[in-house]
């Protein structure tokens, strides 16, 4: 399974082992074997103790079958892999601000001073 192959996820918010099974192309024991060695992979419990994957879960799920299976990784390259992808995503978010902020904070501070001045100039007319 290729990531273009990747599969359509059904509008939910809980999965049951069993549909993840499926929608990943594994066994069972092999996402229960993959939450031992991924410990970023943790679905939550039901009442009686079924587990129960959130769409994020599937989705890391989806990325980890395709670096072992397709991709080749090992477990170990595979985990660094993730990683680095995900302090890939964190840098990526903190450069989501607005150029010359270094915080949210200071970009917020900046959008409220600017709303501020339109509700006074819209408050002169």
């Amino acid at each position: 399974m290729s990531s273009a192959a990747r599969p359509e996820l059904p509008e939910k918010l809980y999965f049951k082992i069993g549909e993840v099974a499926k929608i990943v192309g594994v066994k069972p024991y092999v996402l229960r074997y993959w939450e031992t060695e991924f410990s970023i992979v943790r679905p939550g419990k039901s009442r009686s103790q079924h587990r129960l994957y959130r769409r994020r879960d599937v989705e890391l799920l989806l990325e980890i079958r395709r670096l072992l299976y397709d991709e080749r990784f090992t477990i170990e390259g595979a985990k660094k892999h993730l990683k680095v992808a995900g302090k890939t995503q964190e840098k990526k978010k903190q450069l989501a601000l607005p150029l010359g902020e270094r915080t949210y904070r200071e970009a917020l501070l900046k959008l409220k001073r600017e709303v501020e001045s339109l509700y006074k100039l819209l408050a002169r007319e």
